[in-house]
């Protein structure tokens, strides 16, 4: 009976793998590599999706991602949480799945988990959060949900969160917020689901951007960098240029792919691509820009309204704009 019910929740819930593939989305084809690659990425987090749907266990879950292509893992994990917690939010039956599944070998995975969380969120009524989010318990990270939220906002509706450039004024989680911050943290989602939007294409992807208010940048700068360097796409030159073309919001991009470094090496899923964008965007290694990140980790509640989340990033940026190299 477990079995016949999973496949049920696997076949209701997991979007059709249609919704990936650029020509559907409408995003431009840099090349066929940088389109294949796109893909796979999208293919990966919809199989993860569809493995926890079906999992009548999260151990069940786990087992499964672990036999992905490493490159692709950290995305599968991803899709899997935002279905582990769309079932939290489910009326009926087991309310605990993110939580089980942080408690496991996921828990190397605690970003693209809260990742997966924010997706959840934009694919479930208002009244679900309350358990959709249930798991999410690291005061520090939780501002990763709105970054996911803010994916696959600007990923599925791309006229209205790219184009027209809406934002988000009134998001209501969590509920101790500063004020204005979750749009920041959406505005970081926005930006790393701009590297999609625009095909990995360096000047496409900027030229979006550079259209926005300059007080987004940044954030949106963020959000590309953490793509640019988690996903991949580009080679030695396109990085370079991505860092020029960034101009005043340089040490933000930087910053978003330290993140990225950083979440690959936590996980052990550092591929030659993480080794290239960390050096050329960060100046450093990953490992390097992973002890920068967890240094720079604040260890006391701020007291100038600013969470923790934003401290850490202003930290990580100020170190490594020292670290930056010369990109002229």
């Amino acid at each position: 009976m477990a079995n016949i019910l999973g496949k049920v929740r696997r076949r209701v819930l997991t979007p059709s793998t249609s919704e990936t593939r650029l020509a559907v989305r409408g995003f431009p084809e840099k090349s066929q590599e940088s389109r294949e690659l796109l893909e796979a990425v999208g293919g990966s987090f919809l199989t993860g999706f569809a493995y926890a749907a079906e999992a009548a266990a999260v151990g069940e879950v786990e087992r499964r991602l672990e036999s992905l292509e490493r490159q692709f893992q950290g995305f599968a994990y991803e899709g899997a949480a935002m279905a582990l917690a769309i079932r939290d939010g489910l009326p009926l039956g087991h309310r605990h799945h993110i939580t089980d599944f942080l408690a496991g070998p996921a828990e190397p995975h605690t970003y693209m988990t809260y990742v997966g969380v924010g997706w959840a969120l934009a694919r479930v009524p208002r009244f679900c959060w309350p358990a959709v989010t249930s798991g999410v318990t690291d005061p520090l990270l939780r501002w990763l949900v709105h970054d996911g939220y803010g994916f696959h906002q600007a990923y599925f509706q791309t006229d209205k969160y790219v184009r027209q450039q809406f934002r988000e004024r009134n998001f209501g989680w969590p509920a101790d917020a500063p004020a204005g911050y979750p749009a920041r943290a959406i505005d970081q989602g926005i930006g790393r689901a701009m590297w999609f939007v625009g095909g990995t294409d360096v000047t496409l992807v900027t030229n979006m951007i550079n259209k926005f208010d300059a007080d987004r940048r940044p954030d949106l700068y963020a959000g590309v960098g953490l793509a640019a360097t988690y996903a991949g796409g580009v080679d030695d030159p396109e990085l370079r240029a991505l860092a020029a073309r960034a101009g005043d919001c340089r040490a933000q991009l930087a910053q978003g792919s330290a993140f990225a470094a950083s979440a690959r090496v936590i996980a052990g899923l550092v591929t030659p691509h993480t080794e290239l964008a960390t050096r050329v965007l960060c100046g450093v290694t990953p490992d390097q820009a992973d002890r920068i990140c967890q240094k720079s980790i604040p260890t006391e509640d701020p007291d100038d309204g600013l969470p923790a989340f934003e401290i850490w990033r202003r930290r990580i940026a100020e170190e490594l704009a020292e670290a930056l190299p010369d990109q002229a």
